[in-house]
C-alpha cells in the first residue's frame, strides 16, 4: 500500500477521490458547525470544481520530466506488460459498462419539479371582469376615498378583515393568523415595505378579488391558498377592505403618478 501510495499516479487518483468527497458531501457539514444553514451543491458546480482540480493535478504531475514518467508507468504497463492481461480484460468490460451507466442515468426519465421564474409582484390586467361587470385596474384609484367616504369604508373593512382575513394574516396583519402555520407557503405579512406599500390600491383589489386562482402564469408556482374573494364580496367591500389594509398599517398607498 506505501509502494502505491508513493507513485505520482496513485497520489493523483486520491486527490481526485478525496476532492470529490469533500465536494459532493462534505461542504454540506461545515455550515452547521459554524451555526449557519446549507444547501445542496448544484451538480453544475461540482463539475466546474472537479475540472479546475482536476488540471491543477495535471499540472502538478507533469512539472518534472521524471514525475511525468513515474506517472505514466502504471498506465503503460496495464496497456502492455504480459503479466497484466486480466486487468486489460476487466478494464475492457468496467469502462464500458461504465459509460453505459452513466449515458442511461443521463437520459432516462425523471420526476422533477419544472423550472420556472416566479414574479412576486406579477403584472396586473388593465382590467378584469367582477360578476359580469368590468372593472378598471390600470390607472384606477380606490373610489372610497374619492368619495370621501374612508370612516364608513375603514369600518366595513375592519369587520370584513376581522371575519375573513384575520385567521390567516393575522390580528397584527403580520402573516400570523391562528391558520397560517397550515399553509405553505404561508400568508404573506401585510405590514412593513415589502407587500401592500410596493403597490397601488388597484392591484391590491385585484389580488383580493381573484386570489390565488387569479395568479397569472408569470406568478406560478405559487400555491397561493387565498380565495377569490369576489365569489364572497361585493366590489365594494373589496375596495372597503382595501382601505382598512392600509390605513391599519399606517402605509400610503402608490399611486399611479409614482409609476
Amino acid at each position: 500500500m506505501r509502494r502505491y501510495l508513493k507513485e505520482p499516479f496513485w497520489q493523483a487518483i486520491l486527490v481526485l477521490l478525496i476532492s470529490y468527497a469533500l465536494i459532493e458531501w462534505g461542504i454540506a457539514y461545515i455550515p452547521p458547525l459554524f451555526g449557519v444553514s446549507s444547501a445542496p451543491v448544484p451538480q453544475s458546480v461540482v463539475i466546474q470544481f472537479m475540472l479546475t482540480i482536476a488540471v491543477a493535478v495535471l499540472v502538478w504531475v507533469s512539472e518534472k520530466e521524471e514525475r511525468w514518467k513515474a506517472f505514466k508507468r502504471p498506465i503503460r504497463d496495464a496497456l502492455v506488460l504480459p503479466d497484466r492481461k486480466r486487468t486489460r480484460v476487466a478494464l475492457m468490460v468496467i469502462f464500458p459498462l461504465l459509460v453505459g451507466f452513466v449515458t442511461y442515468d443521463t437520459v432516462r426519465p425523471k420526476v422533477t419539479a419544472p423550472a420556472g421564474i416566479r414574479a412576486v409582484h406579477p403584472a396586473p390586467p388593465t382590467q378584469i371582469d367582477y360578476r359580469g361587470e368590468m372593472v378598471r385596474i390600470e390607472g384606477a384609484d380606490n373610489p372610497l376615498r374619492e368619495e370621501g367616504r374612508i370612516e364608513e369604508a375603514y369600518e366595513m373593512g375592519f369587520e370584513i378583515y376581522y371575519r375573513d382575513c384575520m385567521p390567516c394574516h393575522g390580528d397584527y396583519l403580520d402573516g400570523q393568523g391562528h391558520y397560517a402555520d397550515g399553509f405553505s407557503p404561508t400568508p404573506l405579512p401585510l405590514r412593513g415595505g415589502s407587500t401592500i406599500a410596493q403597490l397601488t390600491e388597484s392591484y391590491v383589489f385585484w389580488r383580493v378579488a381573484k386570489g390565488g386562482p387569479g395568479l397569472p402564469r408569470e406568478g406560478n408556482p405559487w400555491n397561493s391558498a387565498m380565495p377569490a374573494w369576489e365569489d364572497f364580496l361585493t366590489e365594494e367591500e373589496v375596495w372597503a377592505v382595501t382601505l382598512f389594509l392600509y390605513e391599519q398599517a399606517g402605509i400610503s398607498p402608490r399611486t399611479w403618478e409614482e409609476h
